[in-house]
C-alpha cells in the first residue's frame, strides 16, 4: 500500500474498485461532509460563548475526521484475514481501558458519567473504539461457531459480557444495549440456535430492567419520553425542546444556521440532539433526505452482505450496517420522541473524536468486505460449479 493511498482524495485505485465499493466510499464522505456542515452550525453559539472560538469544536471534529479517514483508507486496503488476526487484541486491550475509565481518579467523569481517559490532555473513549473491533471479533467468533472449541466460545462470551458490564457500569445504558443488540443481531445473522438467541436476549432484557430499577435518571428518562409534557422543565425539557426544534423547522426548515433551539434552549445539541437542530433548519425534506442517505446505505451495505463469499465476511457486513445505519436510526428514533431519551451520537455528524474515528474504520471495514466480493470468481467444473477466491 502506498502512502497516498492513505489520502482519500488522492487514492487512485478507487476507479478499479466495484461497484458497491466506489458508492459506499462517495457515501461516507457525502455523510462526513454533511456532518461536519451541520456541526459547525450546530455548535457555533455555544463554542462561542463557552471558548471563544465559534469554530472550536468543529477544528477539533476535523483532527478526528483526519486521524479517522487515515485509519479508514488503512482498513479499505488491508486484507481482512490481517485485520482479522488482530482484531482480538483490540477488543481485550480496550476492555481493559473500559475497565480504567471505573477507577475513580483514573477515569475522566464528565456529567455524571466516567467514560473517559485522558492521555496528555486528549479523552479517549475505549466505549466508542472498541465497536470496528467488536464487529470483526464477534464475526470472527459467530461466523466460525461451530468450527471452534467449546472453551474459545465460552472465553469469548464472557469478554463480550465484561464488555456490557463495563460500559453499563460507567453508566452508559445506551451503547450497552445498542452493542448488545449487535452481538445478538450478528449471531442471529450467523445461525446460532434459536434457543440460545431467545434465551440471550430475555437475559438482556432483564439486565436493562434491572439497570433502569437502579438508576433513577434512567428510570425518569423512560417515564418522562411517554410524556415529556408533564414535566416540561425538568425531567421532560430536554425532549421538549427537541420536539419543538424539530416541529419549528416545518417543511422547509428555518435555514442553514438560523435554529432558535440552538441558542442555550436545548442542552447538548452538538451531540446527543443534533439531529433536532438539523430537522429545524432544513425541515421536513431535509430530514427525508438524511433518511433516504441512510436507506441507500443500508441497502447498498445488504446487498454487500449477501454477496460475500465467506460468512465470517458476511458478518462483518451486517456489524456495520448495523452500527452505523442502526445507531442513525435510534439517535433519530430519540430526537423526535419515539424512543427514551439516550446517548448516542449520531455517526458522522455528532462532536466526539473518538465516535468519527469509530464510523470511519466501521465504513472502511465494509467497503473492504465489498472490495473483497469483486476479488472472487465462479469456476464452472464438470457437473457442479465451484466458487474459490483468487
Amino acid at each position: 500500500m502506498q502512502i497516498r493511498q492513505l489520502i482519500p482524495f488522492f487514492d487512485k485505485s478507487v476507479t478499479g474498485w466495484v461497484n458497491e465499493a466506489r458508492l459506499l466510499r462517495w457515501l461516507t464522505l457525502l455523510w462526513l461532509f454533511m456532518g461536519l456542515v451541520i456541526l459547525f452550525s450546530a455548535s457555533y453559539p455555544v463554542a462561542d460563548v463557552k471558548y471563544g472560538d465559534g469554530l472550536y469544536f468543529l477544528k477539533r471534529q476535523l483532527i478526528g475526521a483526519t486521524i479517522g479517514l487515515v485509519a479508514f483508507n488503512f482498513l479499505v486496503h488491508s486484507p481482512l484475514r490481517s485485520v482479522l488476526n488482530i482484531a482480538h487484541w483490540g477488543v481485550l486491550v480496550l476492555l481493559g481501558l473500559i475497565f480504567l475509565t471505573l477507577i475513580p481518579g483514573v477515569g475522566v467523569e464528565i456529567e455524571g458519567a466516567r467514560r473517559w481517559l485522558s492521555v496528555m490532555g486528549i479523552l479517549i473513549q475505549p466505549s466508542e473504539l472498541i465497536k470496528p473491533f467488536l464487529i470483526l471479533q464477534s464475526a470472527r467468533v459467530f461466523g466460525q461457531w461451530h468450527r471452534i472449541r467449546w472453551n474459545a466460545r465460552l472465553f469469548w462470551l464472557i469478554v463480550f459480557a465484561l464488555m456490557l458490564a463495563g460500559i453499563l457500569r460507567q453508566p452508559n445504558l445506551s451503547t450497552t444495549a445498542l452493542c448488545g443488540m449487535a452481538l445478538w443481531l450478528v449471531a442471529l445473522a450467523a445461525g446460532l440456535p434459536y434457543f440460545q438467541l431467545v434465551g440471550t436476549a430475555l437475559l438482556g432484557i432483564l439486565v436493562a430492567v434491572t439497570s433502569i430499577s437502579l438508576n433513577p435518571y434512567q428510570l425518569v428518562r423512560v417515564i418522562s419520553f411517554r410524556n415529556p409534557w408533564i414535566d416540561p422543565a425538568k425531567s421532560g425539557y430536554q425532549l421538549v425542546q427537541s420536539l419543538l426544534a424539530v416541529g419549528s423547522g416545518g417543511t422547509w426548515g428555518a435555514g442553514f444556521g438560523l435554529s432558535q433551539q440552538k441558542l442555550f434552549y436545548l442542552p447538548i445539541q452538538d451531540t446527543d440532539f443534533i439531529f433536532a437542530i438539523f430537522a429545524e433548519e432544513f425541515g421536513f425534506v431535509g430530514g427525508v433526505l438524511l433518511l433516504f442517505l441512510l436507506v441507500v446505505y443500508a441497502t447498498i451495505a445488504l446487498v454487500v452482505a449477501l454477496k460475500a463469499w465467506n460468512p465470517v465476511n458476511r458478518l462483518i457486513a451486517i456489524g456495520a450496517m448495523i452500527f452505523l445505519v442502526g445507531q442513525s436510526m435510534l439517535h433519530i428514533g430519540v430526537s423526535t420522541g419515539v424512543l427514551p431519551t439516550t446517548g448516542l451520537p449520531l455517526p458522522f455528524v455528532s462532536y466526539g473524536s473518538n465516535s468519527i474515528i469509530a464510523s470511519l474504520m466501521i465504513a472502511g471495514l465494509l467497503i473492504r468486505v465489498a472490495r473483497e466480493n469483486a476479488d472472487t470468481q465462479v469456476v464452472t467444473l464438470p457437473g457442479r460449479a465451484t466458487s474459490r477466491q483468487l
